[in-house]
């Protein structure tokens, strides 16, 4: 049996025992597509069956598509990682945050988890409106002596410097830098108006919304939760937040990340091995470390779905996954819309490494 079939079986049985309601996956290996499937409901109310061009929100996997956008900057010339972001945003200075680099915010020691205080729907959707809250927050500890997950403001940190050194808003970079060369039609950080029909809905199962005091600085304020209700609201699809609002599906995904990998895919190199060699330096906070962080890419390693040392991406809040291994040239891409506690993510990536043997 192929490898495609096996994990068309898998994703079958994953959907047919109600561990999944829908779920796509993509692999390349060296820039070969090896598996393209998809198997079950995009919106239960509707019985919209999935197919492969279905989009789905995938909340912080969007991460890693910010950071492939910085590393291009950087390889051009510029932006630098350790440059100071007041250099490029000078009103970012205010409250002392003179010192924070790129570096800091990609790896998230900036000291800004914290959503700004006082926001809602009309505001967190505003791009100029939260940079300059973003501009006007005092960090809660001094840049690069502590991690702790920017989970929301890491897309204004990094997508308001993408745009003060290139000029383009950060959706437009997206398309013009990632999308175009790939041929990829799938991917956006504000889905249009007119896609917005193909987006699953997402559905939550067995596990609990968590009591967040609103009282105290938070990086995912009470008022967002149930994050999957949030992103079947029109009005977070078709905004841009780079750290937690992308709307793709998982050959999009698998796509970017094969392009990160030599050689590319389909002749296509989105970025030169040895800007991919710095992305992927382990960044070690001074204290404990709930990451293994590269520059905007969590590392793999022990426990990690993404396997080894070897591989690089980012994973989202409900399941959605995207990563390439640099030591077996596996690039791949997987989107769902169940949020569960069912294992498939990790049984998945387990079985196709089984396929390949590595």
């Amino acid at each position: 049996m192929d490898i495609n079939k096996r994990i068309q079986n898998l994703l079958d049985q994953a959907v047919a025992n109600g561990q999944e309601l829908g779920i796509q996956v993509t692999a390349y290996v060296n820039g070969t597509l090896i598996v393209d499937a998809w198997s079950g409901t995009a919106d239960a109310t509707r019985g919209v069956p999935v197919d492969g061009d279905t989009l789905f929100p995938v909340f912080s996997t969007t991460k890693g598509i910010a950071a492939t956008i910085i590393h291009l900057l950087v390889e051009r010339g510029l932006v630098d990682y350790d440059t100071r972001v007041a250099q490029v945003w000078p009103e970012f200075a205010a409250h002392g945050k003179q010192s924070i680099t790129l570096r800091h915010c990609m790896t998230h020691m900036a000291g800004l988890p914290q959503v700004p205080p006082g926001i809602g729907w009309a505001q967190l959707h505003d791009w100029d409106f939260m940079c300059a809250a973003m501009a006007d927050l005092e960090p809660l500890w001094p840049p690069g002596t502590r991690m702790e997950y920017h989970a929301v403001t890491y897309g204004w940190l990094l997508g308001e410097v993408a745009r003060r050194v290139d000029g383009r808003p950060f959706a437009q970079l997206v398309q013009d830098e990632i999308c175009r060369p790939l041929g990829i039609a799938t991917l956006f950080c504000g889905v249009p108006a007119e896609l917005e029909s193909r987006v699953a809905t997402l559905e939550l199962r067995d596990q609990e919304i968590p009591q967040v005091d609103d009282s105290l600085p938070q990086p995912v304020p009470g008022w967002l939760w149930p994050l999957h209700e949030m992103m079947n609201r029109s009005d977070a699809r078709r905004s841009c937040q780079p750290a937690s609002n992308g709307i793709m599906n998982a050959r999009a995904i698998a796509r970017h990340y094969a392009a990160l990998l030599p050689a590319g895919v389909d002749g296509v190199e989105l970025l030169p091995p040895e800007r991919i060699r710095q992305a992927t330096e382990w960044q070690r906070p001074p204290g404990e470390a709930p990451l293994r962080m590269g520059l905007g890419y969590i590392l793999g390693g022990e426990g990690s779905p993404m396997g080894g040392e070897s591989a690089f991406g980012h994973g989202g809040y409900g399941g959605s996954l995207g990563f390439a291994d640099r030591a077996s040239g596996l690039a791949f891409g997987l989107t769902k819309n169940l949020f569960s506690p069912a294992p498939t993510v990790s049984e998945i990536v387990h079985e196709l490494r089984e396929c390949l043997r590595v």
